[in-house]
Formats: structure tokens, C-alpha cells, sequence
């Protein structure tokens, strides 16, 4: 039985890092492209240029890297041309939706173009890979501000007789809402990776993330709540809670967790599905109790400065209701809890 090939794409970063990780460990020898575009985006405190090559020290030849960005057609063909591939694990993007503001041509070219293109190449060569793609939570918009949230005294929350009390499932629309350019550029991917899969039989699916973290997520003021959180209360940094009174709700979902999820469907793939996928009510925080904390565990007092404006299309309550997913592959199931990621993510910065 000849070796399974992975191409995994932000092979150095948060979730690509840990499914090369993962897969290896299942056996596959793991093809992983990573331009280090994270540095572009939010300096060189983000380059994902380190854990790079940790992947080509730990393991070897089983990790061949190639430093393509997935805009460029020609070099990517190449790489299709030359590999068969069995599983191809999408994470590669711009993943803020405030930078997207800044250079909406760069946010749509790597989040749709590049989603395009490796689906594109993976039907034409790899037609039988299973294609699954890291979609975003902001796909469905500002919308879910329009749920009846209560303030309780140190979060945004939903009364337990409403029908998403348990989580955001896969039934909210996702139009007639302010997205940011960001989540309509991941919209549009998410959307592709579903016809692919409708259309063409592409065994493909988009897992529309929460919080997506762990111990190493190079966390950015625009990217990585948590991760950048503990870092700024471990360094007495600043940082910054846009809006709603710091009493904004995550679920946030560990690396390990979500790459584990992959797992499940590649080993029973469906074609053109879509789930949310997030922490759900098993793994959730406030920006208040998150400083909180974080205060306790390092012992000192946080940097925070509040500003009375959110970010555009942010949201106010956000819980992923994992109940699809858990249908279709009811042995998966949670390992880290939101403590655990917490206590984690502070070994880290500590």
C-alpha cells in the first residue's frame, strides 16, 4: 500500500502547523505550502517563519515545504502537476477582517482566487482527494447581533429557551448583513468549496471556525484574541477592547480539535458539506472574563484601554452549535476545554 500525500496550504501556521503535525503522526508524508504572508500582514512579531522550520527539523523528509504563494496559477499547477494528492487541508489566508479594509485586492485574490485555484487543480489532477477548507464564522455577517442577547455582568448572552442557546448552527442565512470585506472574500471561498462538491463531486467541505487557537498561534493585535491577549497581560502591552464593554462572547475551538475534526471526515468524506465548527458551549469566553483571567494566572494587572466603537461586522455573541458535525461523525469529540486552552496559551507566553 503506497504512503498517503497531504498538501496542507498555511502549512506554518496556527491550524496548518498542528494537521501536518497530525497527519504525519497518521502516516501521510504531508506537502506544505507557506509564503510567511502572516509577516506581511502583521509584522514580523507574526512570522510564521519559526515554526517553518521546526515542521523541517522534527520531520525530515516526511515535510517537503514550498515557499508558493497561492495566487500565483503557473507555480501551483506545477505543484499539482507533480504530486497525486489524497487529502488537501485549505488554511492558507488573510484572516483579518480590519486588514482586509486596507488592501481589498490582496484580502480577495488569496481568500476566493487562491480557494479557486486549488480547487480548480485538485479536480483536474487529485480529483479523488478529499478538499477540506477553513471557512470562518464570519461568513453569516453581523447577523448574529441581531439576536435578543442580555447583559449579564460580565457577558452578552441568550436566553436558554431560544433556539440557538446551544450554539449558531448551519440554518442562518448568511445574506442581508454587514460581513466585512473579509468574510465576504471567505464567503465566496466557502460558497466554491461547496459547489465543487455539489457540481463537480468533489469530496470537499468548509468548517466555519470561531476562535480557532492554541499554544502556537502567532497572535497580532488583528488576529488571535487569546493568543495576543495573554501575551499582552503577560508583557504589560496594551490592549485594546473595541466595543460592546469587553462583554463580548467566543467559542474558541483548540487546534488539535479542529484538525481532529478534519480527520473524521476525510476517513467518511461527504461532498459539498458545511459545518460550523467552533468551541461551542463546551469551550466559550467573554473578553472580560478572558482578562480576568489571564490577570490571575500571570499575577499582575492588565494594560486595557476601552474604545466605545467595535469593529465593523464584529460580533457581539458568537457560539457554534456543533450538532451537525457531531451527527455525522458522533466519535469525535472535544480534548480542551477553554481552560485548558487558557492555561496552555499562558505556559506559552509565561
Amino acid at each position: 500500500m503506497s504512503e498517503k500525500l497531504a498538501l496542507i496550504t498555511g502549512s506554518a501556521g496556527l491550524i496548518g502547523s498542528q494537521a501536518v503535525e497530525f497527519f504525519i503522526e497518521k502516516g501521510f508524508k504531508v506537502v506544505g505550502i507557506d509564503n510567511d504572508m502572516r509577516a506581511y500582514f502583521f509584522g514580523q512579531d507574526a512570522s510564521t517563519k519559526e515554526n517553518k522550520t521546526r515542521l523541517e527539523e522534527v520531520f525530515g523528509d516526511k515535510y517537503i515545504h514550498l515557499n508558493i504563494d497561492i495566487r500565483d496559477k503557473v507555480k501551483l499547477e506545477d505543484v499539482f502537476k507533480e504530486y497525486s494528492f489524497d487529502l488537501i487541508i485549505h488554511t492558507a489566508a488573510q484572516p483579518s477582517h480590519d486588514w482586509a479594509a486596507r488592501e481589498p485586492f490582496t484580502d480577495f485574490e488569496i481568500n476566493a482566487n487562491g480557494t479557486l485555484n486549488l480547487l480548480e487543480y485538485c479536480r483536474m489532477y487529485s480529483p479523488e482527494a478529499v478538499f477540506i477548507f477553513t471557512s470562518t464564522n464570519k461568513v453569516y455577517g453581523d447577523t448574529p447581533n441581531n439576536l435578543p442577547l442580555v447583559e449579564d455582568p460580565t457577558r452578552w448572552e441568550l436566553s436558554e429557551d431560544h433556539p440557538f442557546y446551544k450554539g449558531i448552527d448551519e440554518s442562518m442565512s448568511i445574506d442581508n448583513s454587514t460581513h466585512s470585506l473579509f468574510g465576504a472574500s471567505k464567503a465566496a471561498a466557502d460558497i466554491l468549496v461547496q459547489e465543487y462538491g455539489r457540481y463537480f463531486g468533489l469530496k470537499s467541505a468548509s468548517f466555519r471556525g470561531g476562535c480557532l487557537t492554541g499554544p502556537l498561534h502567532k497572535g497580532a493585535e488583528l488576529h488571535g484574541f487569546l493568543a495576543y491577549l495573554a501575551k499582552c497581560v503577560a508583557t504589560g502591552k496594551q490592549y485594546t477592547v473595541y466595543g460592546y464593554k469587553g462583554k463580548q462572547v467566543r467559542d474558541n475551538i483548540h487546534s488539535f480539535d479542529l484538525v481532529n475534526a478534519f480527520w473524521h471526515f476525510y476517513s467518511n468524506p461527504r461532498c459539498g458539506e458545511v459545518y460550523n465548527i467552533g468551541g461551542s458551549r463546551y469551550s466559550n469566553v467573554s473578553m472580560k472574563e478572558a482578562i480576568e483571567y489571564f490577570e490571575k494566572k500571570f499575577k499582575k494587572s492588565a494594560n486595557i484601554a476601552y474604545s466605545d466603537k467595535n469593529r465593523i461586522g464584529d460580533h457581539i455573541w458568537y457560539i457554534s452549535s456543533v450538532d451537525k458535525f457531531k451527527s455525522h461523525y458522533p466519535e469525535w469529540d472535544y480534548q480542551y476545554d477553554i481552560y485548558k486552552i487558557m492555561d496552555e496559551i499562558c505556559r506559552v507566553n509565561g
